[in-house]
């Protein structure tokens, strides 16, 4: 959801101790607001034991955040983490002049996790099909991923789905964007990358409080990776920096056609009328091909190195991350082009375009990115 209406003034508020008030004061708000935002956002009501957990791991969130500036000044803290924090207060800065993001409360504290990953994310795909199961909910409409804030749950979950026949795939959620309903705080496990990694997921999570698009996480999610590659190149450039290394960007963009194409091998074979032990059986080769050619590709050092996503469990459900994140970013980028690179115009037109019905908007992201058949939505678009 876009947060313009929350812009709030100076990026650093002169008082720690105001500062500090003013985030115990939106706790107490959150802690009003939160079970029926999460009840009707994110569940429905349906799943009560799924809403409590989601709204436990929020609040505590929450409750543990302390605001960035006091960290950075106070000298007892360990230097590295200090400065990383200084890293992302100069990205938040130029995401919000530079690049058109929201100027609001995210990303002006800090929350030590304790663990990894924040949250695990459960993403799940009937046996025959690529696209994802989807998981819908009233405000955010439908997504193709749940998230679980215990990894626990988050493998159970997929124990249940996988007995039922479908494909399923869980991976480790450094950050996530409440989409402007909360002040979004920066994540020790968002830490763990570098530090131009760590400015792009600054990008990234702020163009989606920027524009989001309820039941459309291909349209989303792409929209947000590339707002994070383009942003990082002027990043660079501002910052005196070399232009990002092209041949690590072609090795990862061949990976990642090879996973598309992979994918679209699929929708192929599910489309054959064939028995089920023939499908099964074409679609293990499928696989057994993928394999082959990414050994192939890195022996020649011609794609990024995925090698411990390739090591493990193939299906359905792991190559549903790359269409959600992959799919419409050269649309995007022509999008760029056709505007001048004009930041505000940029996101204006990525508005208007998601206002377009389900079809005619795939239709032209399609068309933007050179793409003669569109595919379909990887979560069950509108």
């Amino acid at each position: 959801m876009d947060s313009d209406r929350q812009r709030r003034g100076p990026e650093q508020p002169t008082a720690a101790s105001g500062t500090a008030r003013q985030f115990r004061v939106l706790d107490r708000r959150a802690w009003r607001a939160v079970p029926w935002l999460l009840c009707f956002w994110l569940s429905g009501c349906v799943n009560f034991g799924y809403y409590q957990h989601l709204a436990s791991g929020q609040l505590q969130l929450l409750r543990q955040r302390e605001p960035i500036h006091a960290v950075i000044s106070d000298q007892r803290r360990d230097a590295e983490l200090r400065a990383r924090l200084a890293l992302v207060v100069q990205a938040r800065r130029f995401a919000i002049e530079a690049l058109g993001l929201p100027d609001n409360r995210s990303y002006l504290s800090y929350v030590e996790l304790g663990r990894r990953h924040v949250l695990w994310n459960l993403l799940a795909a009937p046996e025959f099909s690529v696209e994802a199961r989807p998981q819908c909910f009233p405000l955010a409409g439908c997504v193709a991923y749940r998230g679980f804030f215990r990894r626990e749950l988050a493998e159970a979950a997929a124990e249940r789905l996988h007995a039922e026949g479908f494909d399923v795939w869980i991976g480790g959620v450094d950050a996530f964007s409440s989409l402007g309903w909360f002040a979004d705080p920066v994540l020790s496990s968002m830490l763990h990358r570098d530090d131009e990694q760590l400015a792009g997921l600054i990008f990234h999570e702020l163009a989606h409080q920027r524009f989001y698009l309820p039941g459309d996480s291909a349209f989303s999610e792409s929209y947000a990776s590339f707002v994070e590659r383009q942003g990082l190149a002027q990043w660079r450039a501002a910052r005196g920096l070399p232009p990002p290394d092209e041949q690590a960007r072609q090795r990862q963009a061949r990976f990642v056609r090879l996973i598309l194409d992979t994918r679209e091998r699929l929708r192929r074979l599910y489309a054959l009328p064939l028995q089920a032990d023939a499908l099964r059986q074409a679609k293990a080769q499928v696989f057994a091909e993928l394999r082959e050619q990414y050994r192939r590709l890195r022996e020649e050092n011609a794609v990024a190195d995925y090698d411990a996503f390739m090591a493990g469990p193939l299906n359905n459900a792991s190559l549903l991350p790359f269409a959600l994140y992959d799919q419409w970013v050269p649309a995007f980028a022509r999008l760029f082009e056709e505007v001048g690179e004009d930041w505000v115009a940029f996101h204006a037109e990525v508005r208007r375009l998601g206002g377009l019905p389900g079809e005619q908007r795939r239709r032209r992201l399609a068309e933007l990115g050179g793409e003669d058949n569109p595919p379909g939505s990887a979560a069950g678009s509108d």
